[in-house]
């Protein structure tokens, strides 16, 4: 029988039976949809998440009270941690051999920028810094001059300044070398930075960096941080996780036995936790399809027997003419794989446009899952032979005398 005669039949036999037809093609679009749209929401966030390690830089090091990622309620021995402190940072800096680029990270304010008559929206984080503030967190300053020693030692009112808020506040002058308010207080401008994008809506350019020592001076020192640092190269990044972990016990005061009150993060690690999380994603995604489409073959194989039922007569006739066993199950078996691909078709159509709703809410770009989309065409090639081989195998075996007699 010709490819296109057993496509044409297979048509006919879904359209003869809507309803039966469209609930069978129902559950087999719900079993595919279940793996595709959660793979392709895992996906999307896997290519946001390697897009954002990208941008912040293999290299660096962060000292923090608490781990990054927390998947269960913090413990008591979280909660009850000392803060990291700007002293803490200091003395890092002065012992460290092997690491460079020690500096602090913290936000000393949410707040409105003024400049003028102009003013920005009451969410501009204000952070504190030094001259590598800019470097670790992997800004690229466009214009002016970086925060330096001299501004840390005598606590200047200086800043740099992010794209958005330059945007926001000079709208018909040149920055450099104005003067602005924050939070009361007379800053100059002496750096602007390039544009650096987005994560989740949350702008990385919504920024104006001070002297942290100017932050200590205007909001006050007692508040906990984190500290970045950078491994003088990527092939040493573990011999300097180690000189700062050693360092960091011995300021911490943390005894030989004890456990490390403090945590260390690197963009590798973060990547290695997610992509666990990743992992448990998909699993759980092909576990609830496996046995959605379990389901979904059962009702396969439900409406080929009922079709062989129906056809019995027709399958006299052929075989009267000379229609083989094997032709009869060819046909049977093409049927059910037919059903199967326009369902798993379907299925993969809308599946791909859901998970990609995802890439639509954070701002990034769409991903197609072509593994998972091969990987569902020949799992739905599957269930149609597996399941459909039992009704062939009965048309193929019945009687043709007693096919012609059947009414």
């Amino acid at each position: 029988m010709q490819l296109t005669e057993s496509f044409r039949q297979a048509t006919d036999s879904l359209l003869a039976n809507k309803l039966r037809s469209f609930l069978t093609l129902l559950a087999l679009v719900i079993g595919v949809f279940s793996v595709i749209v959660s793979t392709t929401a895992v996906a999307v966030l896997d290519n946001f998440f390697s897009n954002t390690m990208s941008i912040l830089g293999s290299d660096v090091v962060t000292v923090q009270k608490n781990p990054a990622v927390q998947m269960a309620p913090r413990d008591a021995s979280l909660r009850n941690r000392k803060n990291i402190t700007f002293e803490d940072a200091e003395r890092l800096e002065e012992l460290v051999k092997l690491a460079e680029g020690v500096g602090s990270i913290n936000a000393f304010s949410f707040t409105s920028v003024s400049f003028g008559d102009e003013k920005t929206e009451p969410n501009v984080i204000i952070r504190g810094g030094n001259s590598e503030f800019i470097e670790n967190n992997a800004f690229t300053l466009e214009d002016g001059r970086n925060i330096n020693a001299e501004d840390v030692q005598y606590k200047r009112n200086v800043v740099v300044l992010g794209k958005d808020v330059q945007q926001d506040l000079f709208k018909n002058e040149y920055p450099l070398g104005k003067t602005i308010r924050i939070d009361g207080q007379p800053y100059l401008v002496i750096g602007l930075l390039e544009k650096k994008g987005q994560i989740l809506g949350s702008s990385f350019d919504n920024i104006a960096i001070i002297p942290y020592s100017t932050g200590i001076k205007n909001y006050g020192g007692n508040r906990g941080i984190a500290i970045q640092l950078r491994a003088p190269e990527i092939s040493k990044l573990s011999e300097t996780i180690e000189e700062v972990t050693g360092i960091m016990r011995v300021i911490r005061d943390v005894g030989p036995l004890d456990d490390n009150d403090f945590e260390i993060t690197t963009n590798d690690s973060l990547a290695g936790t997610f992509d666990g999380f990743t992992a448990l994603l998909y699993g759980l995604g092909f576990v609830v399809g496996f046995i959605t489409l379990a389901g979904a073959g059962i009702g396969v194989m439900n409406i080929m027997l009922v079709s062989v039922t129906e056809r019995t007569r027709e399958i006299g006739v052929r075989k009267s003419v000379g229609a083989t066993k094997k032709a009869i199950i060819t046909q049977f078996l093409m049927e059910a794989v037919y059903i199967c691909q326009v369902g798993g078709l379907i299925g993969m159509i809308i599946g791909i446009l859901g998970g990609n709703m995802v890439a639509v809410w954070i701002e990034t770009d769409m991903v197609i899952p072509m593994g998972w989309v091969f990987g569902s065409f020949f799992g739905m090639l599957m269930i149609g032979l597996l399941f459909g081989v039992y009704p062939a195998y009965k048309a193929a075996q019945l009687d043709p005398i007693e096919s012609l007699r059947y009414e």
